[in-house]
């Protein structure tokens, strides 16, 4: 391409303080470094986790960003000594990496990183490449990356362990989601919970993470799964994708996990806390049956203080655990799971609620922050 080894100067949209709208901005994209790509995004989603760094009890944040990393794309050039990628293939951008040189991915047990490891919080930590420079200026200042990703760019640069090749045909405007709440909550039920055929779910929280866990459960063969949300408008959906029940702890007369007990005779055998906050993970685990009940978390609130448990809940036989990117050993499994799509074992077309342009992404932030959208596509 013409552009290869020049700065690339296209439309970004810039968080340029915690807790106001993005701008939609001028910006030039360096070239690729040795072993780093530069990818045209095509299409790209908005996700909590973009929300989270711009509230203001996220301390952590730094800014100016370019947020995003639920995106797909298409190769413009590569850097130096990298040789998985070359010039249009179409990719998803990933922000859990996969070097597959440490420990960590070489075990079969785990889909984590060593270059992930490092930080507390996988939302911050990748802000800058690996030799601590951007790729992004505007109006003359660096600008910081995001989750090793930035999709809110038109042209974004990515490690090459960030990053997944796949098939030439793929639906850019729907595959996109497997870059994160796909991905997360569908692989949260059948990687790392392990929902077992007949078995009965919970899932809290029906965002479009919630959605592809009830998706997982349903795939995996749960005979009953009751999807547990505050906003009634996403019933609907859940049902569609194989929900058994719904409920609404604000219509309940008791703790939804004393009705979810009452209605399985003692409890479920795998819960999904797909919201995030101390009261939702504590009902998660509360409604899981002692002796084996598993309870996997999954949401992150931004500000939460976490959660507490007595040893008692453990010791009766139920056990907690968490996951990042469901499981999913990034640069392996996502073109896979786009063969999946394609063969249509999961539908996501349903988790699209909204496709907007780029420049309405405020607009799809709100839709997101009133309960309105599951996934809105944004497209430049």
């Amino acid at each position: 391409m013409g552009t290869k080894g020049k700065v690339i100067k296209c439309k970004a949209a810039i968080a340029w303080e915690a807790d106001k709208p993005l701008c939609i901005e001028e910006v030039e994209v360096a070239p690729p470094k040795a072993h780093e790509v530069r990818v045209q995004i095509i299409a790209t989603s908005v996700c909590h986790s973009d929300a989270h760094i711009l509230h203001p009890q996220f301390k952590k944040a730094l800014f100016p960003v370019i947020l995003g990393h639920e995106g797909a794309g298409i190769v413009e050039s590569v850097g130096p000594g990298v040789t998985e990628f070359k010039p249009g293939d179409k990719v998803i951008p990933l922000y859990t990496p996969q070097c597959k040189k440490c420990k960590f991915c070489l075990s079969p047990v785990t889909n984590f990183c060593a270059k992930l490891s490092q930080f507390k919080n996988p939302a911050v930590g990748q802000e800058l490449m690996e030799d601590r420079t951007s790729r992004f200026t505007c109006k003359g200042k660096p600008v910081y990356h995001f989750m090793g990703t930035s999709t809110f760019s038109q042209y974004t640069v990515v490690s090459e362990t960030n990053l997944a090749k796949i098939d030439d045909d793929a639906n850019l405007q729907r595959v996109c989601l497997l870059g994160c709440g796909f991905s997360t909550g569908y692989g949260a039920a059948i990687n790392v919970a392990k929902v077992t055929p007949g078995s009965t779910c919970a899932v809290f929280g029906l965002g479009g993470v919630g959605l592809s866990a009830v998706i997982g459960c349903k795939v995996s063969g749960a005979s009953r799964i009751i999807a547990v949300d505050i906003n009634n408008g996403k019933f609907a959906k859940a049902k569609a994708l194989g929900a058994t029940d719904c409920l609404n702890p604000r219509d309940l007369p008791k703790p939804t996990q004393e009705v979810i007990i009452e209605m399985t005779n003692g409890g479920v055998d795998f819960a999904f806390d797909c919201a995030g906050g101390s009261e939702a993970m504590k009902a998660a685990l509360d409604c899981t049956t002692v002796g084996w009940g598993l309870c996997t978390l999954i949401g992150v609130a931004a500000g939460d203080k976490g959660l507490t448990i007595s040893p008692v809940e453990l010791i009766m036989g139920r056990t907690i655990n968490g996951t990042i990117f469901g499981g999913w050993k990034g640069k392996d499994s996502i073109p896979k799971l786009v063969t999946d799509y394609k063969n249509k074992k999961f539908d996501l077309d349903i988790l699209v609620t909204h496709t907007l342009s780029f420049d309405k992404i405020n607009e799809a932030f709100d839709l997101m922050y009133q309960g309105k959208s599951i996934r809105t596509i944004l497209t430049f």
